[in-house]
């Protein structure tokens, strides 16, 4: 069993377990020792952090971990996650650390971890760096302690990696874009990179306090966007979340497309291009059965994984495939980034409207999604509501309802104690009766 590590890397309320600065300096110490395995030569780990105000706490934690351990330490600042990846192997550092709880409330945080290749840490690794942290580890020698550096252009090192991605023949003059923040990592790095590109950038959510990360803006709460799109008259909105890994397009009529939307897309015109590897787009079970069908009808294969945008990338690399993602908005790209830009997806959806001549209403909506329905049941630590015979007995009255017209899935969140209920039909009637039978067993396990 995972005691700290959830679908993407440690997560939690700050000052509360794990999420705790005490736990913050045994994890640095020991994915320090995980990746310093040999006393010889320089090694070096890169740290870079969203905009909340427990950041700080966390970052001098970890650095105090890492650096007891021999590790030098390289402080990139405020960045998006995918910058981290992409400096890990830049400055071939030996790990990559990112401070971020994603597009969760400000006052949640977390730690993920990079690898020497740029990409997230196997469910492997992480089960031995939960043994070195319940162990401890011995710091090094006095004469061995490592040292702390602030790296001041990270950002613009990103910007220029994220603008390569595009055929240097794609600009974006006369383009009207809203780019929403989130007042996030991306706050600075977004609106900068597209103006350098030649859009008339009309910003939302780059005034970052510490605590307003992701609140009522971003690309978990879209509105604020969509309703500056209609106002300014803007061509396309584009909201990314607290770390611009993940994004949700809005088109000129102020309508909010998908992961799945966009995916639909960029596999297409991939794989008319010939440039789609293996043919297939790897995303989640969470995807809709209507992205499948669409693909399905162009010859393109979908293969499923776990939730996880770490499991999407897993598979990309297991496959020799190209592009893949979530609903929720990673959008992976492999052959420019190891994880989820969404910053990045956002400016080839803008340089397909540019080539195609299209306006965003008809490029962010492929296909009709299949009715889905998801609604979430909190539950208390310790409780294990899906182990409950009621909850059992419902979930598979369930399944037997919906044979043959749609489907179920119900999983517990890697990120927050939650039981997520998930069900697709044709027949909204039906799709909502499912889903609130289970919902119904699921809180009433809680509530016993």
């Amino acid at each position: 069993m995972r005691k700290f590590f959830g679908t993407d890397g440690v997560r939690g309320t700050a000052n509360i377990h794990p999420m705790t600065a005490d736990m913050a300096l045994r994890i640095g110490a020991a994915v320090g020792r995980y990746f310093r395995r040999d006393a010889s030569g320089v090694h070096r780990v890169v740290i870079g952090k969203d905009t909340r105000l427990s950041g700080y706490m966390f970052e001098s934690a970890l650095t105090a971990g890492l650096t007891s351990t021999g590790m030098n330490v390289l402080l990139l600042g405020p960045v998006p996650t995918p910058a981290v990846g992409l400096m890990t192997r830049s400055m071939r550092a030996d790990l990559g650390v990112m401070i971020s709880a994603s597009h969760n409330p400000a006052a949640d945080n977390g730690i993920k971890f990079f690898g020497p290749d740029g990409f997230k840490l196997s469910d492997t690794v992480e089960m031995e760096l939960e043994a070195l942290i319940e162990a401890g580890v011995e710091p090094a020698q006095a004469q061995n302690i490592g040292r702390a550096k602030r790296i001041d252009d990270a950002r613009f090192r990103y910007g220029e990696r994220v603008k390569s991605s595009l055929p240097r023949d794609i600009r974006l003059d006369g383009l009207k874009v809203v780019i929403d923040c989130a007042n996030g990592a991306a706050h600075r790095a977004a609106p900068e990179i597209l103006w350098e590109l030649g859009a008339e950038v009309i910003p939302v959510g780059v005034s970052p306090d510490g605590t307003n990360i992701n609140r009522d803006c971003g690309s978990t709460h879209p509105g604020t966007a969509a309703e500056t799109v209609v106002a300014h008259g803007a061509h396309v909105g584009i909201c990314l979340d607290g770390d611009a890994d993940r994004v949700i397009l809005i088109d000129e009529t102020g309508k909010v497309a998908d992961g799945d939307q966009l995916m639909a897309l960029l596999a297409t015109r991939w794989a008319e291009d010939g440039v789609l590897a293996g043919n297939a787009l790897v995303s989640t079970v969470m995807s809709n059965l209507g992205l499948e069908r669409h693909l399905a009808a162009r010859g393109i294969d979908l293969q499923r994984t776990a939730v996880g945008d770490r499991y999407v990338v897993e598979r990309m690399r297991e496959g020799g495939f190209n592009l893949g993602g979530e609903q929720s908005g990673h959008i992976v790209m492999t052959d420019y980034a190891t994880t989820g830009d969404g910053l990045m997806a956002g400016l080839h959806f803008l340089a397909e409207m540019v080539r195609a001549d299209k306006p965003a209403s008809q490029l962010a909506q492929q296909f009709t999604p299949v009715p889905q329905l998801l609604k979430n049941v909190r539950f208390a630590a310790g409780q294990t509501p899906l182990e409950s015979d009621q909850v059992q007995t419902a979930i598979k009255v369930a399944e037997e309802t919906l044979a043959g017209q749609g489907r179920l899935l119900i999983r517990k969140s890697g990120t927050e104690p939650l039981v997520r209920v998930m069900a697709e039909c044709e027949d909204a009637e039906t799709l909502t009766a499912t889903v609130d039978s289970v919902v119904a067993a699921v809180e009433a396990a809680v509530a016993t």
